[in-house]
C-alpha cells in the first residue's frame, strides 16, 4: 500500500517544501525508514544508490531539528566531496522553512573558512578526514550532535576511512540517534553497523522492490583503432547525459582531448583536479550544458544524479563490484538507462568472466564475444574461495 508523505508523519511544512520540487511520493525506502526515524529510533537500511535513502534521512534531521538547538546538532558522514555536496544541496532544499543551516566540510577547500561555517550549522556534511582535522584543531564540536547518519558505509569501509570514522564516534554523545546506509550489510559493514548502532530499525530496499527501473546491458567489440570512434557515434545517439569510465587519470585527460577533436564536447573528472575544477567538471555536466562527464571510479563514486540515460565502459572494470557500481549510476530513481562495456580482443576472456559472474552471458555472446570457460575455484579449510 502506498503511503503519502503526510501518512508517514512528516510535516505540512515539510510536505510543502518538497512539493516545490515536484516531490509527491515516497520511494520505497522513504516509506519504510520515515516513521521510526520521526519517531528518533536507530535505523539500518540496505539500499542502494539511486533508491531515494537521501531523502530517508534528510526529512527526519530536518524534522527532529530545532533552530534553537546548540549546532551542530546533526551530523551526515559521506566517503566523497562530491556526495557531500548533493547530500548538503538536498538538505538546503528542506532547510529554510525550519530556519536550519547547513554546512559542507570536505578537503580541497579553504579549512578556516569551511569551519566558521560548520561552527554555526545546525547540520553538518563532511567527509571524514577534514571533519577529524576541523575536530582536532578544536574548530568544531560534535558534543551536541543528536542525529547522526552514515552515509554509503560499504565505500566507507572501501576507501579505508574506518579508523577516522571510529575516532570521529568516540567524540558523539552515546545518546544520539544514529541511521546507517549501505548497500550491503554484510560482514566488517554488518559488525560495524552493530557496534554503533543501538536496538535498530531494520530495512532492506533493492531496486527491484522500487518503481521499475532497467538497465539495459551491453558489450561492444571494439579495436584500439575503432575505440574512440565508436564512443563518438554512441554519445551522439544518445541525446541525454552520458558517463564514460576510462581506467586512469590520464587516459581521462586525453579521451577528453581526442573527443574535442571530434566536435563533442566531454569535460573530466578525477583525483588530480582541484576540487574546484571538479565542482565546475560536475556542474556542467548536471547543467546539461556538457553531456559527456569522463571520470575514474574513484571520482565517480560520490556521484548521485538521477538524469545520466548511459553509462559507457570505455576501459572495462577489473571486477564485478566496479562494473555493478558504474552501472547503477544509470536507470535511477525508477527510470531506464543503458549500460555499455567496449570490450578489446585482449579483454574478452577477463570480462567474460565479469558478465557471467552478473549474468550478463547472453548480451556479451550477443555482441560476438566469445565467453572464457569459468575459473576453477577451490575453498581452503577456512572457507575462503581461492583460485586455481
Amino acid at each position: 500500500m502506498q503511503h503519502t508523505f503526510r501518512e508517514l508523519g512528516v510535516s505540512s511544512t515539510i510536505v510543502d517544501a518538497l512539493s516545490a520540487r515536484s516531490i509527491h511520493e515516497p520511494f520505497p525506502i522513504q516509506a519504510l525508514v520515515l516513521p521510526d526515524a520521526l519517531a528518533g529510533i536507530d535505523v539500518l537500511a540496505k539500499s542502494p544508490t539511486g533508491s531515494g535513502k537521501t531523502l530517508a534521512f534528510a526529512v527526519p534531521i530536518v524534522e527532529r531539528t530545532v533552530a534553537t538547538d546548540p549546532r551542530p546538532t546533526a551530523l551526515v558522514l559521506v566517503p566523497t566531496r562530491e556526495l557531500a555536496a548533493q547530500v548538503t544541496a538536498e538538505l538546503q532544499s528542506l532547510a529554510p522553512p525550519k530556519k536550519l543551516t547547513v554546512a559542507a566540510v570536505y578537503g580541497g577547500m579553504p579549512l578556516h573558512a569551511q569551519a566558521k561555517r560548520a561552527a554555526k550549522a545546525h547540520v553538518l556534511v563532511a567527509t571524514p578526514g577534514r571533519l577529524e582535522d576541523l575536530a582536532n584543531r578544536r574548530l568544531v564540536d560534535l558534543s551536541h550532535v543528536r542525529t547522526f547518519v552514515l552515509d554509503e558505509a560499504d565505500r566507507m569501509l572501501d576507501m579505508g576511512f574506518q579508523p577516522q570514522v571510529d575516532r570521529i564516534v568516540r567524540r558523539l554523545p552515546r545518546n544520539r540517534q544514529t541511521m546507517f546506509f549501505s548497500a550491503t550489510l554484510d560482514g566488517p559493514v554488518g559488525e560495524l553497523a552493530r557496534a554503533y548502532t543501538n536496538s535498530p530499525a531494520r530495512f532492506e530496499a533493492d531496486h527491484a522492490n522500487q518503481t521499475p527501473s532497467e538497465i539495459e546491458h551491453t558489450f561492444v567489440s571494439v579495436t584500439q583503432d575503432s575505440k574512440v570512434e565508436t564512443l563518438v557515434e554512441h554519445i551522439r545517439s544518445t541525446g541525454g547525459l552520458t558517463l564514460v569510465f576510462v581506467r586512469t587519470k590520464r587516459g581521462a585527460d586525453k579521451l577528453v582531448q581526442k573527443l574535442g577533436r571530434q566536435n563533442v564536447r566531454a569535460v573530466a573528472m578525477h583525483g588530480d583536479m582541484s576540487q574546484n575544477a571538479r565542482e565546475r567538471a560536475l556542474s556542467q555536466f548536471e547543467s546539461g550544458k556538457v553531456s559527456t562527464l569522463v571520470a575514474t571510479d574513484v571520482a565517480a563514486r560520490g556521484l548521485d544524479l538521477d538524469d545520466i540515460t548511459h553509462v559507457i565502459n570505455f576501459d572495462p572494470p577489473g571486477e564485478d563490484k566496479d562494473y555493478v557500481h558504474r552501472t547503477g549510476r544509470t536507470g535511477r530513481a525508477g527510470r531506464s538507462g543503458k549500460a555499455i562495456t567496449f570490450v578489446l580482443p585482449e579483454q574478452q576472456a577477463e570480462t567474460s568472466h565479469v558478465a557471467r559472474r552478473l549474468g550478463h552471458t547472453e548480451q556479451f555472446e550477443d555482441a560476438g564475444l566469445r565467453s572464457a570457460r569459468p575459473k576453477l575455484m577451490y575453498t581452503s579449510r577456512r572457507g575462503r574461495r581461492s583460485k586455481w
